[in-house]
């Protein structure tokens, strides 16, 4: 693990307009840089830089963060892998924490197999560039498919020479172990005999997300019947084929571009693909689809569109990918290419244009996908026809929003000519059957499908508290360090005996003074994520004796560290614009009088909204008690009452 004195260096070195000027063109802008969002097709700039707080958010799409969280979004790098990309572009030595004699063992084994698969790489794409055989049969068989020399340099296609042992070897006498040769399954042993696994075929490397070599896929050149056409690299501890897809370090920057990705079958599918001008593609390399791959899709997108031939396989295949694509929450279109063809024949036989217009033009929703497919055989059938239908029904049942599964359901309806309450009572029936088959009981029968109902007065309250614990984050981030004077008032009775309210000036900073009046009412946060923003508001200032933000912009949850920047952000999408020009003039600084104003209204707010939200639970209480037992209770809810109606006064408002 890297250790917390490494990752506080790389934090305090790394300077987030920098790194992002590697990626983005960024332009000045008064004090903060700014540019077209690199997550979205825009023309006018919505994505600011600020150097000063050393921070980025994206107005387009909303997200934000700092240099870690810029490579995690648009690298799609894990927190290490940004963590080291930093470390190397500014030559910080990585120290890594203590870990056990095992841990140690496990870690330098994985890190050894990645070592040896990179060499393997670099080796069979040299073969193939400069070796004689490999230019003769490698180079030739991808040059005959047609593929530009750019686009094998791409995809890092290479060639191992038809020898035995050639490959093994080389990288014996280069220093690899003969044991990682093996786990990585580059190199077979028997006995006392060893030989290359991908002896005489053409490579095509499988990449992770971050673009290191996982495994790989030989493709023979022999034309003998008794030899496999592809062959993969075994399981391994860092290749699970189940887990991958192929091209996705090459098409990741593209599906979150179009927000949508093309799944095919095979590795040349997506090389002509990409050759052709579609580049947010990607294979499931010729296995079946799996949920941990189209997970791997949807932390790009929520869209994924099928291409596939029409052989009965592929369409088997499809259907069955289908359901697992929409269990995953995603959305889902189904295209199937003309007779003959594939991806990768007809990418061949049609310029870009004319592929971009048949895939848009083509690619059909899987309802209308299935009935175009199936309703031909079925409609003179009426077995078929039904058996059609609860097909597409089991379909729709594993869609999880409700109004979209709905809108499906009214869909299905028009298509088939059958009611849509047939169809709900079918849903239904799937659903209390799939609880049965979970926790094995029986539920009554009861329609799934309900009118969304507008929200309870409980739910607005929740909706209003967490708006101010928000706006109390918010308070603190932006002020907490600075000292004003606060006005509260004292309960007291003057010399006569009369009950007054006397007013007391405190001078606090922004902090103590929300610390001490939520710590007065025993305020506790709901929301889960301001809860932990403000306990580590309380961290920092208890160890520094104030806030500093930049060390909850680089926290190490991302959640606290997003939603930080996105309010330490908010302001700059006023400057985006560039208002003043338009004679759109921003509101000026926050003056002191201003927050010590927000500060009380918070609150005060607060807890009006938490002494709401007892009166209506008194209330509820009331209904379910005997009519001569509820004198307390009508007493509480007066006395609450008439405290709802003092907070009421103090912000000037009437209840």
């Amino acid at each position: 693990m890297i250790s917390k004195h490494t990752i506080d260096l790389i934090f305090e070195t790394a300077r987030v307009e920098e790194v992002i000027g590697d990626f983005v063109q960024l332009k000045k802008s008064g004090s903060n840089y700014k540019g077209l969002s690199p997550f979205s097709d825009e023309r006018t700039p919505s994505f600011m830089v600020s150097p000063a707080k050393q921070i980025w958010k994206d107005f387009s799409s909303g997200k934000g963060g700092n240099a870690v969280s810029f490579l995690m979004e648009h690298e799609h790098f894990s927190y290490p892998e940004a963590l080291r990309f930093l470390a190397k572009k500014y030559n910080i030595e990585i120290e890594e924490t203590e870990v056990s004699v095992e841990q140690q063992q496990e870690i330098d084994q994985r890190e050894s197999l990645f070592v040896v698969s990179d060499y393997a790489n670099k080796y069979f794409q040299e073969i193939l560039f400069t070796n004689p055989k490999g230019i003769a049969i490698g180079l030739s068989y991808f040059k005959e498919r047609g593929y530009r020399e750019e686009i094998i340099k791409k995809f890092q296609l290479g060639y191992c020479l038809d020898e035995w042992d050639n490959f093994t070897i080389t990288a014996l006498a280069n220093g690899f172990e003969k044991e990682y040769l093996e786990k990585t399954g580059l190199t077979i042993v028997k006995d006392d005999k060893q030989f290359d696994r991908f002896k005489g075929r053409v490579m095509f490397p499988i990449h992770s997300m971050s673009g290191r070599v996982l495994g790989f896929g030989g493709r023979t050149l022999s034309s003998e019947k008794n030899i496999a056409k592809y062959v993969n690299s075994p399981e391994s501890e860092i290749y699970h084929k189940s887990h991958i897809l192929y091209g996705i370090f090459q098409a990741k920057k593209e599906i979150v571009k179009e927000d949508t990705c093309y799944l095919v079958e095979g590795y040349t599918d997506v090389i002509s693909l990409h050759q052709a001008g579609i580049e947010n593609v990607v294979a499931s390399s010729g296995t079946a689809l799996t949920p941990e791959q189209i997970r791997l899709i949807r932390r790009l997108t929520n869209n994924i569109t099928v291409l596939f031939d029409g052989d009965a396989a592929g369409i088997k295949a499809a259907i069955r990918g289908i359901d697992l694509i929409l269990e995953e929450g995603m959305n889902v279109r189904v295209l199937m290419f003309p007779d003959g063809d594939d991806p990768d024949s007809f990418a061949k036989k049609v310029s870009t244009d004319e592929l971009k217009s048949f895939l848009i033009e083509n690619a059909k929703d899987f309802i209308n996908f299935k009935v175009a497919l199936l309703l031909e055989d079925a409609k003179s059938d009426p077995v078929k026809k039904a058996a059609l239908i609860r097909d597409i029904v089991s379909s729709i049942a594993k869609i999880q929003d409700n109004i979209q599964r709905e809108i499906y359901v009214q869909e299905c309806a028009h298509l088939m000519h059958i009611s849509e309450e047939v169809l709900f009572n079918e849903l239904a029936q799937l659903h209390k059957k799939e609880l049965k088959e979970l926790h094995g009981v029986s539920i009554p029968d009861k329609k799934q499908f309900k009118v969304l109902k507008a929200p309870t007065s409980e739910e607005t309250q929740e909706t209003y508290l967490q708006f101010l614990e928000r706006e109390i984050v918010k308070l603190l981030l932006l002020h907490g360090n600075t000292k004003l004077d606060f006005i509260d008032w004292i309960d007291h009775h003057d010399e006569n005996g009369k009950y007054i309210q006397k007013e007391v000036v405190n001078n606090n900073t922004v902090f103590e003074e929300i610390y001490l009046q939520l710590q007065t009412d025993e305020i506790e946060f709901t929301h889960e994520l301001f809860r932990m923003i403000y306990f580590e508001i309380i961290r920092l200032f208890q160890e520094n004796e104030k806030i500093q933000s930049e060390a909850l912009v680089n926290h190490e949850i991302l959640e606290i560290a997003r939603e930080v920047t996105n309010i330490l952000m908010e302001d700059e999408k006023y400057i985006i614009g560039d208002w003043n020009k338009r004679e759109v003039y921003v509101k000026p600084k926050t003056h002191d009088k201003e927050v010590v104003k927000s500060v009380t209204d918070c609150i005060l707010n607060l807890r009006r909204n938490l002494v709401n939200k007892k009166i209506t639970e008194l209330k509820n209480q009331l209904k379910e008690i005997e009519l001569d037992n509820n004198q307390e209770h009508i007493e509480m809810i007066m006395k609450y009452k008439g405290l709802e109606m003092m907070l009421s006064d103090k912000l000037g408002r009437e209840v």
